[in-house]
């Protein structure tokens, strides 16, 4: 049998030594090495997005990986691959070590320096576990093997510029459609989603900050069903609180919530916070939220730059959704995605807050009508994503991947800048 491997391994040396010890290895297929983490996570992903049969049955992780901690990311690719068998390689030989790996879901260690005999005793074993898992999983068609759900992080360029009204929206419109939808308030501080669904919960994401392995009884009792079909993660009601929930909590959370729903919209507020700041970094797709005027373009330009200085998120990767957006405006989307260097999204909110005075006002957000240009918009922009079901009738007749909710009269496409209008370029110093 062949064993396909895929090494985890940030320096150049210790990547050197284990892919030439790998290479000696009897009917293994050892890939490339992976330099970092966030590379590990998109390879596993884009291998099981084409076949879960293409999975690696031996992931090796470096204990010097990053940017995310290696056992943080044992636990991630346990929670998301658990049909890999994945081994830590250290130099920490310490008891205490050999249970935190065994903890994260490691199912081997392998001590520095290398040695061939230990190394192929471990990736034999992990090997041969992961084909046993595997056989089981295909036999047990009710059990989840796929990467995952898809995670979408919405976050703000100043406060008050709508980014919790956004994540409402899109999560109503993907569990709508059909999908199985968790939303999470991550706004520790002063997070609002409970008072816009009208939630009373005295449970939060705190009672999930200090559990290490949160299994499908914990992760239920802390979310709340909404009468919509929602999961509702909330933040919790003292500020003050939001201190219990680390990055490393976060990833976690995350991971689990992953694994149990089909789409996960994460409303990050507009604070940078380490639990925030890890669930942009693993986000699928993570949305910022601005409106067109100088001050929150400049806000949405300093919180892009700020991902990017603290390796959380690049620019290109960032989608940018114009909310209020009103056709006369000197800013158009256009000359924010040059400003900021994102990439803009095709729909546009429109501004007419008036038709979400009333439903605000009461904590209704849910109940908004569906007339309501800014909820078409919304809608509009989760098909964007793609975390909208498409009907198989739809799919067969060729319509397009958002057929309900793409182009909706809600919503405001995009205006190519085709003749340079020098308004726009005045803005541009202004704004930048």
């Amino acid at each position: 049998m062949t064993t396909r491997i895929v090494p985890a391994v940030g320096d150049v040396d210790a990547a050197r030594s284990v892919t030439t010890l790998l290479s000696q290895l009897p009917d293994a297929e050892p890939a490339a090495p992976v330099t970092d983490s966030t590379q590990l996570i998109d390879t596993l992903a884009r291998l099981a997005g084409e076949s879960l049969d293409d999975l690696p049955e031996v992931v090796l992780v470096h204990e010097r990986i990053g940017p995310v901690p290696a056992l943080e990311l044992i636990r991630e690719v346990s929670l998301r691959f658990p049909a890999i068998g994945v081994v830590l390689i250290t130099a920490d030989v310490t008891p205490g070590l050999f249970s935190s790996a065994m903890e994260s879901g490691a199912r081997g260690v392998v001590t520095l320096p290398l040695s061939y005999e230990e190394l192929a005793n471990r990736v034999q074993s992990a090997a041969q576990w992961s084909v046993g898992v595997r056989r089981h999983l295909t036999a047990g068609n009710d059990v989840f093997t796929g990467p995952g759900g898809t995670v979408v992080t919405v976050s703000g360029a100043k406060g008050g510029v709508g980014a919790t009204v956004a994540a409402v929206q899109i999560a109503l419109a993907a569990q709508t459609s059909g999908r199985n939808v968790a939303l999470v308030d991550l706004d520790l501080q002063t997070g609002d989603i409970g008072s816009y669904l009208d939630v009373q919960f005295r449970r939060s994401i705190v009672d999930l900050s200090t559990i290490t392995d949160i299994s499908p009884r914990v992760l239920s009792d802390a979310v709340f069903s909404h009468s919509t079909g929602l999961a509702l993660l909330l933040a919790p009601s003292e500020g003050e609180s939001a201190e219990e929930v680390s990055d490393r909590s976060a990833r976690q959370i995350v991971s689990a919530l992953r694994s149990r729903y089909e789409v996960v919209v994460i409303d990050c507020g507009s604070q940078l916070q380490g639990a925030s700041a890890a669930a942009i970094e693993m986000a699928d797709t993570a949305l910022l939220v601005t409106t067109p005027d100088v001050i929150a373009v400049r806000g949405a330009k300093r919180v892009v730059r700020m991902w990017e200085r603290l390796q959380i998120r690049k620019a290109e990767d960032t989608v940018t959704l114009v909310n209020r957006f009103i056709r006369s405006t000197e800013i158009q989307p256009q000359l924010i995605e040059k400003i900021t260097g994102t990439t803009t999204a095709n729909t546009a909110v429109p501004a007419n807050f008036k038709e979400l005075q009333a439903v605000v006002d009461a904590g209704r957000l849910h109940e908004l009508d569906s007339k309501s240009t800014v909820k078409q918009a919304l809608w509009a922009l989760a098909g964007e994503l793609g975390i909208v079901k498409v009907p198989e009738k739809a799919e067969k007749n060729g319509a397009k991947s958002i057929a309900k909710f793409k182009n909706d009269r809600g919503s405001l496409g995009r205006r190519r800048d085709r003749g340079g209008d020098s308004r726009n370029r005045q803005t541009t110093q202004g704004a930048s």
